[in-house]
């Protein structure tokens, strides 16, 4: 593919926002974002994941299922790698943060089935990506999630849920924003396409 990687890293943040445009992700989007500090570190912890996986399988479906035809079992290599370096960010999470290892909870380990990460793997395989397009389009991706994140969770902080109507609180309310959101990130979407 023929795109520069810079065009893709920001494409992916915000016209192919893997969240708001693809809508990947969703559970721990919607179950995290009540304050801003766990939405940020579950935030960081999806860019770091989803930046270092794409690489990492970049690297071993072009290096390893490729040259032993063996791209049938890239699902399940797929997610080996994402489970097994999501293991090692939850054991380096617990040791520098404590306080945000409890916080994020069992979101922290469902990071390895969250979909938007097993997505952008699936699509730097679909687009024929190279290693510098990978990695751009996982950073921005992660970039983008962590965006969307912080966005929801900052909204949600200045709601005053009691305030709601009985039927839109929790996870009502952040539906509606959410799609709110991705409506004015349809606004980006003419500057660059990359699907």
């Amino acid at each position: 593919m023929d795109i520069n990687w810079y065009i893709i890293f920001f494409a992916a943040i915000f016209t192919s926002n893997i969240l708001l445009t693809n809508f990947l992700g969703m559970c721990s989007y919607l179950s995290v974002s009540r304050e801003i500090e766990s939405s940020f570190g579950l935030g960081a912890a999806v860019f770091f994941v989803l930046t270092v996986t794409s690489a990492l399988n970049y690297l071993v479906y072009h290096y390893l299922l490729v040259p032993l035809d063996l791209v049938y079992l890239q699902y399940i290599v797929f997610i080996i790698v994402i489970a097994a370096f999501v293991q090692l960010t939850e054991m380096v999470i617990e040791r520098i943060s404590p306080v945000l290892y409890y916080s994020l909870g069992i979101f922290l380990p469902l990071i390895t089935v969250n979909c938007a990460i097993f997505g952008v793997s699936l699509f730097l395989v679909i687009r024929k990506y190279t290693f510098i397009q990978s990695v751009a389009y996982g950073a921005g991706s992660g970039l983008g999630w962590l965006l969307a994140i912080l966005m929801l969770g900052g909204i949600r902080k200045r709601i005053r849920e009691k305030s709601l109507p009985k039927g839109m609180s929790g996870a009502a309310i952040s539906l509606i924003v959410t799609g709110i959101m991705a409506l004015a990130f349809v606004g980006f979407s003419g500057v660059v396409i990359i699907q």
